[in-house]
Order: structure tokens, then sequence, then C-alpha cells
């Protein structure tokens, strides 16, 4: 959660700086959602290959990547002054992913399996992210507006969300109705 936090304080800060200050604040945003996932992914494997599970790690497993991807999201809306309805297309995206997981685990809770599929599960909307902010580092030099490749990805989420949110309703819906 810190470098998810550290992630969308500097898209946040990105808004507000020029020229290389700017590239290193979307490289450092870039840097820490990478780095979210590496965390993900090496506390999971401490708690499965070192036999440390808790009766309650899937809470400890799942909450924080909600709260991660927020900080993100949000963030990422508010790097974009310039753009009509950025903020409320941050907040949006953020939502979407928190139903992502949400539909996962209802399918998990109706006692199917979990189902992690796309097209925007967790490490695509962070591989999407990623891009878009050290893309976004090159928007002037192409004549885009500033922030124009990060707005570009933000939607992208969102729509992508929204569409494996259905995706996974509907496999949840067709599993239920199969039994």
């Amino acid at each position: 959660m810190v470098f998810a936090a550290g992630a969308g304080a500097a898209l946040v800060l990105s808004a507000r700086l020029e020229g290389l200050a700017r590239a290193g604040a979307l490289v450092g945003a870039a840097a820490g959602m990478q780095l979210r996932l590496a965390c993900n992914l090496l506390d999971g494997m401490v708690a499965v290959e070192g036999n440390r599970r808790s009766k309650s790690g899937e809470v400890w497993n799942d909450a924080p990547d909600r709260f991660a991807d927020a900080a993100v999201l949000v963030g990422a809306g508010y790097a974009l002054p310039a753009f009509t309805y950025a903020r409320e297309l941050g907040w949006v995206a953020a939502l979407l992913a928190v139903l992502t997981a949400y539909v996962r685990l209802l399918g998990g809770a109706s006692g199917l399996p979990q189902d992690f599929c796309g097209p925007m599960a967790k490490p695509h909307r962070m591989a999407t992210m990623t891009a878009a902010s050290l893309l976004s580092t090159l928007d002037g030099t192409v004549g885009l507006p500033k922030g124009a490749v990060l707005f570009a990805g933000l939607s992208i989420v969102a729509v992508g969300s929204l569409v494996t949110v259905f995706r996974r309703l509907s496999r949840i819906v067709r599993g239920l109705e199969g039994r």
C-alpha cells in the first residue's frame, strides 16, 4: 500500500511539474506501481511457500489491494487538471477496480472457483497505468496535450474494468445455473 500511495502522490505531483521534473514524477509513479505488484507477489509467496498462512490471511491479502488500486487510479484522475471530468474518471476507475474484486469474491462466496478473467484484472490495470505513466513523459514531444496519454490509460482501465465486471458476472451466473 505504501508504494501505491507513493505512486498516486507522484501522479498528483506530476500535474504541477514540467519537463524533467514531471518525467521524474511519472517514472516514480510507474516504479511505485510495479513495486506494489512485486510486494503483493512476495507476500503471497511467503504465506504459501513459507507455510505462514493465518486464519485472517485472505483479508490481509485482498483488502490492501483495493486501497492500492484506489490510490493509483484516483491519483491519476487528480493528475489531469486540464481534462474535464478527469477526477471523476479516476474515481469511477477506482470503483470499477474494486467491483472487479468484489465480483470475483462473490463467485467464490457462491461456491465457485474465483474467476480472475480480464480484460482488466489487477495486473492488467497496473500494466496499463504503468505504460500510460511512462508514455505520458513524451506527451509534449509528440504534440499531445500534457497528460493525454495518462487520460487515455485511465479511460482504458475504466472501460476494461466495466467489461471485466460484466464478464465475471456472466460467468458466475452460468456457473451457478449449470449446477
